[in-house]
This record gives structure tokens, sequence and C-alpha cells, in this order.
């Protein structure tokens, strides 16, 4: 048994939108737009870091950028000794969202102008995580980038930018646009 309170509706290919006069008394029925859903677009996720690939190339990358020890005085050369004991328990705590990255170990290193110039320097465990988040996210941003950009991009330069601006002179273009964003913090919005 149909319920009092229920409308039939009307899925017609020529059912009409909302009634065409203020007099009308009765609801009209309206047609069902057809469209496809797209699915929810996902990100990277942290399973993708944690990928057993995404770590060798960052455990690689890590090895060789060499770097000092963090807070916890590990080195480089110890971080896969360290992995080997303890991995499944890091990550685990990276997937269920429970890993403290450490404190950042401060120095100070001279400027070429005079002075110094403070440094933090993470354990090498974090540089690690970092490296394999950085691979990841990267990885899923860079496709999004326009092809004549070229800041912190993977194979890309100051200097290759240059070269393609040369390209585009010798091709007969006259205009060369170099431009940086930079955020605008609340300090420097006047009113």
């Amino acid at each position: 048994m149909r319920q009092k309170n229920q409308v039939e509706l009307n899925l017609s290919p020529g059912a009409e939108g909302e009634a065409r006069s203020a007099g009308a008394r009765e609801p009209e029925a309206r047609a069902a737009e057809v469209c496809l859903e797209r699915p929810a677009v996902a990100g990277p996720s942290m399973e993708d870091v944690v990928e057993s690939e995404n770590l060798k190339a960052a455990l690689a990358q890590v090895k060789r950028n060499k770097g000092a020890a963090g807070v916890d005085g590990m080195t480089v050369g110890e971080l896969s000794a360290h992995l080997k004991e303890h991995w499944p328990a890091i990550r685990a705590q990276l997937l269920d969202g429970t890993y403290k990255p450490q404190p950042v170990r401060r120095v100070e290193i001279p400027k070429a102008s005079g002075g110094l110039r403070p440094l933090g320097i993470p354990t090498v465990l974090d540089r690690l995580i970092q490296q394999a988040v950085m691979q990841v996210l990267q990885a899923d941003w860079d496709r999004t980038f326009a092809e004549t950009s070229f800041g912190f991009r993977p194979g890309r330069s100051a200097h290759r930018a240059v070269e393609r601006a040369q390209a585009y002179i010798a091709a007969g273009h006259s205009i060369v646009v170099d431009s940086q964003l930079q955020p605008t913090s609340p300090r420097n919005v006047t009113p």
C-alpha cells in the first residue's frame, strides 16, 4: 500500500521542471537528471608512503644525501639496521596515525656574509619518512603543474628554465615571463 504523503516521480524524458504558473495547485513531478557520478578523487594514502618500493627509493636518497645525526645520535649508516629491527612497529604507527617525529637538533652554521644561520637537523628516521612522503606527494602533484613550470620540480632547475627561454627566443618569441608566487602574510597586507 502506498502512503498518502508519497509523491510519484515522473521520470519520463518529457517531464517539465518547476511549475510554470503560480496558480498551479499540485506539485509537478520533476524529471531526474541523468548524469554520471565521478567517484571522489582520492589523493595519496599512507599505504602508498609505506609501500616497499617507495621506502627503498627513500632510503637510497637519504643515504645519498648523507647528513648529520639528529637528536637521537643515529647516523645514516645505522639506519638500515634500525629499520630491520623496528620497521613493523614504525609502519604500524604511520598507518594508524600515532607516529610522532623526534625533536629537531638545532645547530648554527656560519654564513658567507658573516654571522650564523640556525639550522634544524631531523633524525635520519624522520628524514626517511619525510622523503617517502615527499616522493608520493610529488608524484601525485607534479603532473598537475604546467610544462613551463620549473621551480622545485624533479629534473628541472633555473638553468633549464633559462635554456627553455633561450629556445623560445631562438624560435622567434620576443617575450619571456619570469614569475614567482609568494604567499601573503597578514603583516604584508596594507589596508
